[in-house]
C-alpha cells in the first residue's frame, strides 16, 4: 500500500524539506504541496490523500480551519505542524479533528513514523506536546464535569483512559498495566467504542474535560 500525503506550510524550505523526506520512502507518495490552508483543502479534495500535514499558522486559511474542513468532508487524517511555543491554538485544533501534532524540528525518522502511525488508525501526540498541552491548554478549555458514560467503563478501561490521557503508546500502557499489547488494544477499542470517541486524541480530550485527569498531573 502506498501512503498518499499532502504537505502544507507557507515556508517553502520547511515544506520542501518535509516533502523530500517523505517522498524518499518507498511506501509514501507526496501527491501535492500547498502554501496555505485554502490550497491545502483544494489539494485534499483533488487528490484524496491518506494524510495532510498542516502548519497551524498559514495565510488566507490557517491550519485549524483547514483541518476542520478536511476532517468534516473527507477521510483524510490531519496532522498539525507547530513550533508549539508560539502557538495558542493547539486545543482548538484537537477539536477541529486533528489526529496529532508534530514539532517542526521533528527528526527525519519520527516524521516518517508519524505518517505511518496515523494511517494505521492511531493518533499521534508527541510526548513533549502532550506535556505542554496539559499544562498550558487543556486547563483553559471547557470542563464538562463527570460524564455519565464513564460509568460504562470497567475499572481496567478507566485506567486505560487515564493512560491514554497521559499520551502513552500501547506499549507504554502495556508496561504500566503489566498486560500484553494485544490486551491494551482491546481496552483502547472498548474505551473509544463505549464513549463514542473517534480516536486517541479525542480520548485525551475526554480524560481532561471530564476531570478524570487534572491539568498539570500527567
Amino acid at each position: 500500500m502506498t501512503i498518499r500525503v499532502v504537505v502544507a506550510d507557507d515556508q517553502e524550505l520547511v515544506r520542501g524539506g518535509f516533502a523530500m523526506i517523505l517522498a524518499a520512502q518507498p511506501d509514501i507518495e507526496v501527491v501535492a504541496e500547498a502554501g496555505d490552508g485554502a490550497e491545502a483543502v483544494a489539494a485534499v479534495r483533488r487528490h484524496a490523500p491518506d494524510v495532510v500535514l498542516l502548519d497551524i499558522r498559514m495565510p488566507r486559511m490557517d491550519g485549524i480551519e483547514a483541518a476542520r474542513t478536511v476532517c468534516a468532508e473527507t477521510a483524510t487524517k490531519a496532522v498539525m505542524l507547530t513550533t508549539f511555543d508560539q502557538d495558542d491554538y493547539v486545543y482548538e485544533a484537537l477539536h477541529a479533528g486533528a489526529s496529532g501534532f508534530l514539532l517542526k524540528d521533528v527528526r527525519r525518522d519520527d516524521l516518517v513514523h508519524a505518517v505511518r502511525v496515523v494511517v494505521a488508525g492511531d493518533s499521534l501526540l508527541a510526548p513533549s506536546v502532550a506535556r505542554r498541552l496539559v499544562a498550558d491548554y487543556v486547563g483553559r478549555g471547557p470542563r464538562r464535569g463527570p460524564a455519565p458514560e464513564l460509568g460504562a467503563l470497567t475499572a481496567r478501561e478507566s485506567e486505560t483512559l487515564v493512560l491514554l490521557g497521559r499520551g502513552l503508546s500501547n506499549a507504554e500502557i502495556a508496561a504500566e498495566l503489566v498486560v500484553s499489547e494485544h490486551t491494551v488494544k482491546t481496552h483502547v477499542s472498548n474505551v473509544l467504542s463505549k464513549l463514542g470517541l473517534r480516536d486517541r486524541i479525542q480520548a485525551v480530550i475526554c480524560a481532561y474535560e471530564t476531570g478524570l485527569i487534572a491539568p498539570g498531573r500527567i
